[in-house]
């Protein structure tokens, strides 16, 4: 009783027996009051037919010729003249049949004949009573009889049958219905197989969509889930294997370069330059761990984002500023294209690390004497941040992963080129919080464009 294939094959079962039931019982009576109407009919049309013949030849040849008819037939018949005295009988007679007649004399009757006796289960026989009537004179009355036996044995075989064929339907309905219940339910429990295997960590399930129908459906959501379990199964390894490499290299350095610096042979110049080894990739460890905690904040959803109105050229010109001095060691012009007096709502702390992030990919990877652009576009109820750079470009097949933690284009992790690849994961979360979205376009050799899209607030 456990299983649902069992209480969906009973329940089934009870609908149906229910309606089946009723079907049966309905069609029953209907076909045994109809037979029984049949024989009540066939009974007085048979006595208006004699009457018929006895009005046109009254006289007793007629009267023994009816008579002597119903003596081989399975009806009787009794003929009485207008006083109600019985004059002509078949034979044999049903037991009592004399004994009505003389109770309905002077029984008021219609000229097509009426049903004297209907009542087939508790008595001997049925009866009808057909007036004689010549010129509007009454001559008499003609009585039929049929033994009830053979009405009985009819609706018996009928029930008979009915029997049989009710249960032979039952049987038919148990298998029909269990296999239906048994069909349906084997993708409900392929479903629970595979819902277990993804609670045991394992999501390597597949449940193929055979249907459009809401079983299809579930299936295919469950899939879907699994699927997605998996990716972030495999981002989550990755991520605490990048995590592990990054932790690994600063710590590596802290804790090489600090035995390297006890030494008592170094000079001050060579334990200074360890010391200052060792703050930087002690600095580096602190970002990344700064950077992490910010990732952490923004996936819990408890990174809050306080938007103020800023106008954009004066804000964007003051982040531009600091980046002078590193624009001018590598020859690198910007261009800055903002016009004055457009102001929008974003949080200023948030979004200069958005901007910070973006140029200081840019001025990373670009090389010397090149471009930077930086251009602000205002629509109707939007505004376009574009940065675009003339550097080395990001190969076809690491753009869409990108904005992924830790994900990093350069698969060396040389320290020289910095950073650890959270950069970009934080500037798409900062500007989805602020309900953007950002794009990035890029060619190898020939340049990177970031694009940042923020919508007015309604």
């Amino acid at each position: 009783m456990n299983k649902i294939s069992i209480k969906l094959g009973l329940l089934f079962l009870a609908f149906i027996l229910v309606i089946e039931a009723g079907l049966f019982f309905y069609l029953y009576n209907g076909l045994a009051n109809t037979r029984i109407s049949e024989e009540l009919e066939g009974l007085r049309l048979r006595g208006n037919s004699h009457r018929d013949v006895l009005e046109k030849h009254h006289d007793p040849a007629t009267l023994s010729h009816v008579a002597l008819m119903e003596s081989e037939a399975e009806t009787d018949v009794i003929i009485a003249n207008e006083k109600g005295e019985i004059i002509r009988t078949s034979a044999p007679l049903l037991k009592g049949a004399k004994e009505a007649v003389e109770q309905w004399k002077g029984s008021s009757l219609a000229y097509q004949g009426e049903i004297m006796q209907g009542d087939w289960k508790s008595q001997p026989y049925i009866a009808t009573a057909s007036p004689i009537k010549v010129n509007k004179q009454s001559y008499g009355t003609v009585y039929m009889f049929k033994d009830t036996k053979d009405i009985q044995e009819m609706i018996a075989r009928l029930q008979h049958h009915f029997y049989v064929v009710g249960a032979i339907s039952v049987v038919f309905s148990i298998i029909t219905i269990f296999a239906l219940s048994k069909f349906i339910t084997i993708p409900l429990i392929r479903m629970k197989q595979a819902t277990q295997k993804l609670s045991q960590g394992d999501f390597s399930v597949r449940l193929g969509a055979h249907s459009r129908d809401e079983l299809g459906q579930l299936g295919t959501s469950i899939q879907t889930l699994a699927n997605e379990l998996q990716r972030l199964k495999q981002e989550r390894n990755e991520f605490l294997s990048s995590i592990s490499h990054e932790l690994q290299t600063p710590l590596t350095y802290l804790k090489g370069y600090a035995d390297v610096a006890k030494r008592q042979s170094n000079s001050e110049d060579e334990r200074n330059k360890y010391l200052n080894i060792i703050q930087e990739e002690a600095q580096r460890l602190s970002q990344l761990l700064k950077d992490l905690f910010q990732l952490a904040q923004l996936d819990q959803h408890t990174f809050l984002i306080q938007k103020q109105k800023i106008e954009l050229y004066t804000y964007l010109k003051n982040i531009v500023e600091h980046f002078d001095l590193a624009l001018k060691e590598k020859d690198i012009r910007l261009d800055f294209n903002c016009p004055k007096g457009i102001e929008f709502n974003i949080d200023p702390e948030r979004f200069q690390q958005v901007v910070v992030n973006l140029l200081d990919n840019a001025l990373k990877y670009s090389d010397d004497e090149t471009e930077i652009s930086l251009s602000v576009e205002k629509l109707p109820k939007r505004v376009n941040i574009v940065f675009k750079d003339q550097g080395i470009g990001i190969p076809s097949t690491d753009l869409p992963y990108v904005f992924d933690k830790l994900y990093r284009v350069e698969k060396s992790r040389s320290r020289k080129s910095g950073g650890h690849g959270l950069g970009l994961s934080i500037v798409k979360e900062i500007v989805e919080a602020h309900g953007g979205k950002v794009t990035i376009e890029s060619k190898l050799g020939q340049g990177t464009t970031v694009k940042i899209s923020l919508r007015e607030d309604v």
